[in-house]
């Protein structure tokens, strides 16, 4: 069960020239915009990192406008594990429940899953939040990862486990979200 207190969201290379090839890129858009409203409103660290931006562009502008972090690292490895500065980032948030989202489901976030798994961390790999250039790609990256031991989890699903009860502060903002 993720809990507030254990949680961090790691997106991972949600970038201009890579976006613009990706596999239902709108409704990609539309889920994770609505994720990291609602990791906003539940105040859970975000962390967001860039492959390569001299050639993949920059973060898409719509998530970066939400978020209140120093910037992206930049990353070579497909891995974000690969990277000390972002290994640090989250070793340092003193969190082990890892939601992951971005692009290429089959190869950064494929790697970041399994190598944060192996690294102890719970994985909840948020599935409407990840995509490919192809949906067969996206898709076995899916099967592969749940079969890996990543719990997979959707927007809403998340967000509601996240927020556990309809007493908590941030019920009316959250549901008003997700409608």
């Amino acid at each position: 069960m993720l809990k507030l207190e254990n949680s961090l969201l790691l997106i991972i290379d949600v970038q201009e020239k890579l976006f613009s090839v990706i596999h239902e890129r709108e409704i990609l858009l539309s889920n994770l915009l609505k994720l990291v409203k609602g990791i906003n409103i539940l105040n859970v660290p975000i962390i967001f990192t860039e492959q390569n931006p001299a050639g993949l562009g920059k973060t898409l502008s719509e998530i970066t406008e939400l978020i209140s972090s120093a910037g992206a690292p930049v990353k070579f490895s497909f891995s974000c594990c690969g990277e000390t500065e972002i290994i640090n980032q989250i070793r340092t948030s003193k969190r082990n429940q890892i939601l992951v989202c971005g692009i290429e489901a089959h190869i950064c976030v494929y790697q970041t899953s399994l190598d944060l798994l192996s690294g102890g961390y719970e994985v909840h790999l948020v599935s409407d939040c990840v995509s490919s250039r192809s949906a067969q790609n996206r898709e076995l990256a899916l099967r592969r990862l749940e079969r890996e031991g990543v719990k997979v989890s959707g927007v809403e699903m998340a967000l509601f486990e996240l927020l556990q009860t309809a007493k908590a502060p941030q019920f009316k903002a959250i549901s008003a979200l997700v409608k």
